[in-house]
């Protein structure tokens, strides 16, 4: 390990063993007659098919992983469900051993896992504070010389003397969050935890780890599905799939590479060849491809800034007259329609290849993750071709009237503002 090298991954592998159950409840009479029907079945692993204990199956939840971590880089940790990314972290905070390779660390390491991990349900915040900073290696002085920090960050002084098994699951991640952030490890782990707290509080920790990595030098691996908060703090991102590395390199970079393979139907199949979902498509054309080809070198774009859509649509029938609803989505299901009908706008499509660009003044969307539904229609008499999931994008923090402000989603809020302007009566 050189010395700016602060963490190094080589062939770190994590097995575990599935036991899968034959058949449901099996009665007395049922073990006994299989045991006299087949006496010899007493061997190590008929016994265990005659009872119905099942079989056994290794499964590596994470295999081959190798990668190193410079000083003071904010390293992202994308994947989808199922990836291995919680794995990695409880390895690499020394929670469960990994079954092959090594890890290679060069600090003192500081891990917001699951929601109350490291903490006591029977003592208070105050006392937890305390405990946490033990687990870390702190000194009592150094706990107390960061105490009224943690306690002022964390914002829950009236419930600081409350055992925290009283706590609700937000109080608990704005306590062990603070106490992470405050106890200075030189590396600071965070799972997908933030999601639990309020858009508030979430907004206050990103800014906390830039500050820590910028100011202090310290260096975070950060686990979130939040594609904008990945590309705003990360400097480099390790794309994991199926237990192995995917790909590690410049985050903007691979979160594009995530983004455009995010639907299960498009990972490897192009949207000319994807399944389509309604039988009432007539497939005279269809969606062959579609990008967002300005604003942004990556899949995440400025809300409040112009952008442009490109579609490229195959028609197999000369003069096709049609329409072009691209359908907004988010993780909600909240959606936002575009639709060339509004406009009176009918498309004409010559047999073969056809391009078209949608520019849109601003999207005015919070940030989040969208997705872009998209239907060739011929209003009220055919659904030519309908192509679910079609794109993936991110939208960052908007600054919409540069005040400095940003505005972020919250629970209730909508997921778009409306550009406008208040005036005082004279």
């Amino acid at each position: 390990m050189s010395s700016n090298q602060i963490i190094t991954v080589k062939n770190l592998g994590k097995k575990y063993n599935i036991t899968h159950q034959r058949g449901g409840y099996i009665a007395l009479r049922d073990v006994l007659t299989n045991i006299f029907k087949n006496p010899f079945r007493f061997a190590k692993d008929k016994t265990k098919k005659s009872l119905g204990i099942g079989t056994k199956e290794e499964f590596w939840a994470l295999n081959d992983i190798n990668f190193e971590v410079n000083k003071g880089e904010v390293i992202g940790i994308i994947g989808r469900n199922g990836a291995g990314k919680s794995t990695l972290l409880k390895i690499l905070s020394k929670i469960t051993p990994p079954t092959t390779g090594e890890i290679k660390i060069n600090g003192r390491v500081g891990s917001l896992l699951e929601v109350g991990t490291g903490f006591h349900p029977e003592l208070t915040g105050r006392e937890n504070i305390f405990l946490n900073g033990a687990i870390l290696g702190m000194t009592r002085h150094e706990i107390a010389k960061k105490f009224d920090q943690i306690v002022e960050f964390s914002g829950i002084e009236k419930f600081l003397d409350t055992p925290v098994k009283y706590y609700s699951s937000g109080m608990y991640v704005r306590l062990a969050f603070s106490v992470a952030a405050h106890m200075e490890p030189d590396i600071l782990i965070v799972d997908e935890v933030l999601a639990v707290g309020d858009a508030e509080f979430q907004k206050k920790c990103l800014g906390k780890m830039e500050e820590v990595t910028k100011q202090e030098g310290r260096t975070i691996l950060f686990v979130s599905h939040n594609m904008s908060a990945i590309e705003k703090l990360c400097d480099r991102c390790i794309l994991l799939k199926e237990g192995k590395v995917e790909m590690f390199g410049e985050t903007g970079f691979v979160v594009k590479k995530y983004l455009n393979v995010m639907s299960k139907n498009a990972e490897n199949t192009p949207l000319a060849d994807r399944k389509r979902t309604t039988q009432k498509a007539t497939l005279r054309a269809k969606l062959i491809g579609i990008e967002i080809i300005e604003q942004s070198k990556t899949a995440v774009v400025r809300g409040d800034l112009p952008i442009k859509i490109k579609l490229k649509i195959e028609s197999y029938v000369e003069d096709l007259e049609a329409t072009i609803q691209l359908i907004i989505g988010d993780e909600s299901q909240n959606l936002i329609f575009i639709n060339s009908v509004m406009q009176n706008k009918f498309f004409s499509f010559k047999k073969g290849m056809n391009e078209l660009e949608c520019d849109i003044k601003a999207l005015n969307l919070y940030a989040g993750d969208y997705k872009i539904n998209c239907y060739i229609t011929i209003p009220g008499k055919e659904i030519i071709d309908y192509v679910p999931d079609a794109l993936y994008f991110s939208v960052t923090n908007l600054d919409p009237y540069e005040t400095g402000f940003t505005y972020a989603k919250e629970a209730g809020s909508g997921c778009f503002y409306v550009e406008h302007n208040w005036l005082t009566e004279k």
